[in-house]
């Protein structure tokens, strides 16, 4: 039984079956909520350039500040859902709306990386509240199909809103203003989010739920140190006692999460979901193509701002192509579901995000050009909505009914932590190249020792990003004579990235084709207003 009140401790509700009880005010603070959501976790990915220029990061430190928002995110959607259906989403939108303050005025002031990550840690942390929570207070409030679906449909406008609106506010505040600005901007507009939220309604659905604590603490233990050492093995090196012990302690906790689940009373994921083979290729799908995905925007969002040096505006222009897709491809994919085999459609789809990657990785690094991302980045964003939309329908469709909402968090989880590790696992191959082969340009570059000794010595401190940005900022600089080798091999290494980032679409797709089947039509128009834009 669904509770709801305006009050702030969730009351029995009085409503029968099939009648509404969704206000316009915890629709309107629900769609607000998702959409700075969304805006909290697309906006960084256009300031890379500036915070490598101001904050001086080294080795593998810009990466974290990605993985520093994704993290938390994927590993406590599932969480804060349980805490909503508990406790109330109403204190749920509050609590996360408020962490996106807090997170962002953190950011806004930092001087260090260390609190960057902070910040973003923090404001993942609330984005991870309002992902589910927003969703759940919209679906507790509808009763009628009908009703359902639009609230749906204008949760899911205001993330797409929120997912084009990103890349211009990084891009404009970044361009005109400083990165921090971006960051005040967010805090603004999260402060108005909680603001209107203490106009919703509470709605709680208490009965059955309780907090799987060992299956959160060993999930969230096992996938940090996975990440741990999928970031650091390519910075120190794969055998480091470090990265080592990361990747064993991940083996380890994540070896007793499914032991956790198994033997919990009300477990936060059912581990026999997995033996439909329809939805664990969903599953697999969701992860290997939000990995491929990400791991592409990651890589265009440091080639562009970072490598070459284009402002935080340039660099928002092939976001804005890639998340305007989702929306506008939205009907399209609807009766596509409907009429085309779901295998076909999801492969297809991965397929043209596969063309796209390979298409970038032939881009030489001296292309500058904004056109000649069209191409590719038309590709890719087509490719996501369509493995977007049809990964979320295979969610609800290829399960039992009363499945549907852990099925659905559950593929969430995968294709979020597939979003996480995009950037670790992309960043790590394209840094760990450029390193070796930046070492090697420098032996036949004709630099003086002042200069080799000078480009040497950043190289060693902060790698061959700090190289562009040391040389760059300082034309006369010795370590100047460097630019043009650290540029060459990090272009090589991120072409590399968009190599494997292909590989891995296609992977997907096979998958897709192999295991994928029987989507049906059951709840595929729902399932379709229902999907998330990630970027």
């Amino acid at each position: 039984m669904e509770s709801q009140s305006s009050g702030t401790s969730p009351t029995p509700s009085s409503a029968p079956e099939g009648r509404d009880t969704l206000t316009g005010w915890t629709l309107a603070a629900a769609c607000v909520a998702v959409c700075v959501a969304q805006i909290a976790l697309a906006m960084p990915a256009t300031l890379n350039g500036l915070f490598q220029a101001d904050l001086h990061p080294v080795g593998t430190q810009l990466t974290w500040i990605s993985d520093a928002f994704f993290l938390p995110t994927a590993v406590l959607e599932l969480t804060f859902g349980v805490l909503g259906d508990l406790y109330g989403r109403r204190r749920l939108l509050l609590i996360g709306g408020a962490l996106i303050v807090i997170g962002a005025l953190v950011s806004a002031t930092a001087g260090a990386v260390h609190q960057l990550w902070a910040g973003q840690a923090l404001t993942g942390l609330g984005a991870a509240a309002l992902f589910p929570t927003t969703l759940a207070a919209i679906a507790a409030g509808t009763r009628r199909d009908g009703s359902r679906a639009r609230g749906i449909a204008f949760w899911s406008g205001a993330l797409a809103v929120g997912a084009v609106a990103a890349p211009l506010l990084g891009g404009l505040a970044g361009t005109y203003g400083t990165w921090q600005d971006a960051f005040t901007v967010l805090a603004v507009l999260g402060a108005l989010s909680t603001l209107l939220s203490l106009k919703a309604t509470n709605s709680s659905s208490p009965e059955g739920r309780s907090l799987d604590w060992g299956g959160q603490i060993t999930l969230a233990v096992g996938l940090f140190a996975l990440l741990y050492a999928v970031i650091d093995g390519g910075n120190v090196g794969w055998s480091a006692p470090a990265v080592v012990g990361g990747f064993i302690a991940a083996a380890v906790f994540l070896g007793l999460f499914l032991l956790a689940e198994q033997r919990a009373r009300a477990p936060m994921l059912r581990l026999d979901l997995f033996r439909n083979p329809a939805f664990s290729g969903a599953a697999a799908v969701a992860l290997i193509g939000m990995f491929a995905y990400l791991g592409t925007a990651y890589s265009i969002s440091i080639r562009m701002s970072a490598v070459q040096g284009q402002s935080a505006l340039r660099t928002a222009v092939p976001f804005v192509l890639l998340n305007g897709a989702t929306p506008l491809l939205g009907p399209v994919m609807v009766r596509a579901l409907q009429r085309v085999d779901p295998r076909l459609l999801l492969g297809g789809s991965l397929a043209l995000m596969a063309i796209g990657d390979f298409w970038l990785a032939a881009l030489p690094i001296s292309d500058t050009t904004i056109p000649s991302l069209f191409g590719p980045f038309i590709l890719v964003g087509i490719g996501f909505a369509g493995t977007l939309n049809a990964i979320t329908a295979a969610a609800v469709n290829t399960v039992p009914t009363h499945l549907t909402g852990m099925a659905s968090g559950a593929t969430s989880m995968m294709r979020d932590f597939g979003q996480t590790l995009g950037p670790a696992i992309i960043g790590s191959i394209a840094l760990g190249h450029a390193a070796t082969s930046f070492t090697a340009r420098l032996a036949s570059a004709g630099l003086s020792p002042v200069q080799l000794g000078a480009v040497s010595a950043v190289n060693k401190a902060g790698g061959t990003l700090a190289v562009v940005a040391v040389g760059g900022a300082e034309p006369k600089s010795p370590v100047a004579g460097g630019v043009p080798s650290a540029v060459a091999a990090l272009g090589q290494g991120y072409s590399i990235g968009f190599a494997v980032c292909g590989v891995g679409a296609l992977l997907a797709a096979a998958v897709a084709v192999l295991l994928v089947r029987g989507l049906g039509s059951r709840e595929t128009v729902s399932a379709v207003e229902t999907a998330t834009v990630t970027a």
